[in-house]
């Protein structure tokens, strides 16, 4: 394992040694050790790597993962894993706003709760909360799984597109065109998959599904102003 201390190397060495770990290499499991709430820690990388941080971070960590697993031991400030193709980012603590924001692909999971506008835009990325979530998550959300094992704040899903989203326990309240739909054998199945990948043991049916109600696809001046 290769060790890097953040504090004594600096931010822009990290980055720039991580980023250099493309296709074949020896190097492919890192330690990043004193983060002290450091931004922008294991952005761009594009190998598959593990890299664990051994402590907080501050906003954008983990940003733009291609392909690596990078596991934080403490929280994340706003915007970890923002626009992440593939990959897993793990964090053990609480994440802040618009955690996963405008993700493509990979995993991304929560072990505590994250704040406002969690999944926010995101294009097919799957993300597991195993506490709760603030308001306005999965904004505009277009594809992917958002999977929440506790409560979810106001208007969850507003104007959302195929974006499908699981909660276990209670929502505030719904945003425009969000509504409850059946959970169907298959969506358990995804759950079931998701919940085993993220770790958790609750039960996928012990989950409600909700989706779009497909209403502000086009414009319509009868719903003028749900939009």
């Amino acid at each position: 394992m290769q060790t890097y201390d953040l504090e004594a190397e600096g931010l822009r060495g990290l980055n720039s040694t991580l980023q250099k770990q493309r296709g074949e290499t020896n190097q492919t499991s890192w330690q990043v050790v004193n983060p002290k709430g450091s931004h922008a820690i294991a952005v761009g990388l594009d190998a598959p790597i593990e890299v664990t941080v051994k402590g907080s971070t501050g906003y954008y960590c983990a940003g733009m993962n291609q392909q690596a697993t990078i596991k934080v031991e403490g929280s994340v400030g706003p915007g970890v894993a923002e626009n992440m193709m593939s990959g897993q980012v793990i964090v053990d603590g609480d994440a802040s706003q618009y955690a996963g924001a405008t993700g493509h692909g990979g995993l991304l999971v929560i072990k505590g709760n994250a704040s406002s506008r969690c999944g926010i835009s995101m294009k097919g990325i799957d993300i597991v909360v195993h506490g709760n979530i603030g308001h306005m998550s999965a904004f505009m959300a277009q594809d992917g799984n958002l999977v929440v094992c506790g409560d979810a704040g106001d208007a969850l899903g507003d104007s959302l597109y195929e974006a499908r989203l699981f909660v276990r326990g209670s929502v505030k309240s719904l945003g425009a065109d969000c509504i409850e739909k059946d959970m169907r054998p298959e969506h358990l199945d995804i759950l079931r998959d998701l919940l085993a990948r993220a770790g958790s043991d609750a039960k996928p049916e012990e989950f409600k599904r909700y989706g779009s109600a497909r209403q502000l696809y086009n414009f319509d001046v009868d719903n003028a102003a749900a939009y």
